[in-house]
């Protein structure tokens, strides 16, 4: 048994737990996803008609729909049997291979074939994944030479699990005043805990909070390099939420996420 492992069956259970609850919010693209990330990962992807796309932890398959969409070939799985049920409901593109795959199961991803893809991307659930060596380990064989990976995760310096969202109000010279700004108690050596992803969401999950750094050594360690990166905020005029300190528009000075792109290197 792996050292994993019961964090990990915990993971398969919450999300299983949480699909059909999750696959209604997100449905095709909630405001996190559709202000926030998606536009920094189709600039960062490019994905192309043609391209063989793989699409990990794929969830309700709103990444793979449109990517999809951008008439590429698309390979999509996840580990929760109840989310890839989802994502075969919503999707009317015949072309999506969906599978039932763990991302921390080495040779499992090794069953996908060697150079099999021009590009892959992980969409918000890297943190929600307990040892992502294997993934990494595994892309620097699936991919092509010089293929891409992108991958998208809350903003592990501002936006972990002990961010604290704070707003003060301040009397200035007689006009009030609101800033917002986040408070960070942790953030250098790697922890696990529990917590929502949404509001009212059936059973919390595990985040696996990891510094910049340990993000990234598993990938430098199987010869993928980042090329390209972006820092995603809310623009200051998008202002709603479902709570007073919500990312959107508050702390446009503060990015909630980040966006990656590596490629396998060619030596």
């Amino acid at each position: 048994m792996s050292e994993f492992d019961d964090e990990n069956s915990n993971v398969r259970h919450a999300w299983n737990t949480n699909a059909q609850f999750w696959d209604e919010r997100m449905a095709e693209g909630n405001e996190f996803f559709n202000t926030l990330v998606w536009p920094a990962v189709e600039n960062l992807l490019r994905p192309l008609a043609g391209d063989r796309l793989l699409d990990v932890a794929c969830g309700n398959g709103v990444t793979s729909r449109r990517l999809a969409k951008a008439q590429a070939i698309v390979t999509a799985f996840d580990f929760s049997e109840a989310m890839i049920d989802c994502a075969k409901k919503r999707s009317a593109a015949p072309d999506i291979d969906y599978r039932i795959l763990d991302a921390t199961d080495r040779e499992a991803l090794l069953s996908l074939s060697a150079g099999a893809f021009d590009g892959a991307l992980c969409n918000m659930a890297l943190m929600d994944i307990v040892d992502i060596r294997p993934l990494m380990d595994a892309l620097a064989s699936v991919l092509r030479p010089n293929g891409r990976f992108v991958f998208s995760v809350l903003h592990p310096c501002f936006n972990n699990p002990a961010t604290i969202q704070m707003g003060e109000l301040e009397d200035r010279s007689g006009t009030f005043v609101t800033t917002y700004s986040v408070k960070i108690s942790r953030y250098l050596t790697p922890y696990t805990q529990a917590g929502l992803a949404m509001h009212e969401q059936p059973v919390p999950h595990l985040y696996f909070h990891r510094s910049l750094g340990a993000l990234l050594a598993p990938a430098f360690q199987a010869g993928l390099v980042v090329d390209a990166l972006e820092e995603c905020a809310f623009p200051p005029d998008t202002v709603s939420g479902s709570t007073p300190l919500s990312w959107s528009g508050r702390f446009s000075e503060i990015p909630a996420a980040l966006v990656v792109r590596l490629r396998r290197k060619v030596l």
